[in-house]
């Protein structure tokens, strides 16, 4: 009867300890997809929802990808804040919603980058006219929406640790892409560093140029700044490492490729 009621008690104790195990990994799947997590609305007070994804655009993928190229020169239109929402979800929203997959792929679906928007004073414009309020926000990829981090236009700052490329203070946006490492090197090690995190900022960076580019403006990709610096401008965890600086805006020469001039260049290659 001792010995019965001794292998009672051990099955108990690892009843308790596997529901333990499975409780801590419910909880870690709900923080990496963004579910229950504390919402930045409390640090900076203000929550704007995004219009909702869809289809806007008339653009192929074909003519996209043709037209796509790296702006760096501005005209002082604003940017719509539907348009806006469509880069953003094109860099790492939610497509696939019943486990939350995004639009950008990644190693095991670690999902390790977050996206901050800096936005300048009159610089996008909502739907109902008027202004969103200048300042850095945070992209909530599950919720559809940013929250604000710091208020004031901060792109002088940023520029400042981008060593100084005046495109960054002259977009009207920029997006800051920054990569969280830990979710992806605690399940793939040195090689989640070296190899898996920086081939999703580079997936990220292409959505967001054609994007942009079938919705009529310019992008660029900025790699060359201070981290720390970027770190402290938009404030960003220290967990969270600047990977990407990409200034949006109407482009001031949009590019004008055609697919005939494309023939006709492949045709003479050919021929020599």
């Amino acid at each position: 009867m001792v010995a019965s009621s001794s292998h009672v008690h051990a099955l108990l104790v690892l009843v308790l300890v596997a529901l333990a195990a499975l409780y801590v990994l419910w909880r870690v799947f709900r923080v990496e997809r963004g579910e229950n997590a504390p919402s930045q609305a409390a640090a900076g007070g203000e929550v704007v929802y995004l219009p909702l994804p869809r289809k806007i655009t008339n653009v192929s993928v074909e003519e996209a990808v043709l037209r796509r190229r790296s702006i760096r020169e501005y005209t002082k239109d604003p940017v719509r804040l539907e348009h806006l929402a469509m880069m953003l979800w094109a860099a790492c929203g939610v497509t696939e919603p019943k486990w939350g997959l995004k639009a950008s792929p990644s190693a095991g679906a670690t999902y390790p980058l977050k996206v901050y928007v800096v936005v300048g004073e009159g610089r996008v414009l909502l739907e109902g006219g008027g202004y969103l309020r200048a300042g850095v926000y945070k992209y909530d990829e599950y919720k559809h929406l940013l929250s604000l981090v710091k208020p004031g236009d901060l792109r002088r700052e940023l520029a400042a640790a981008a060593l100084g490329q005046e495109w960054v203070e002259e977009a009207p946006v920029d997006l800051v892409v920054c990569a969280i490492f830990g979710r992806t090197t605690s399940r793939y090690g040195e090689r989640g560093r070296v190899r898996y995190v920086p081939m999703e900022v580079g997936h990220l960076g292409q959505n967001v140029y054609l994007m942009a580019t079938a919705l009529g403006y310019g992008a660029v990709v900025v790699g060359a700044f201070h981290d720390d610096m970027v770190q402290a401008a938009i404030g960003a965890g220290r967990e969270e490492v600047p990977m990407y600086i990409i200034p949006i805006g109407v482009p001031r020469e949009p590019p004008r490729s055609s697919f005939e001039d494309l023939w006709k260049y492949i045709e003479e290659r050919r021929r020599g």
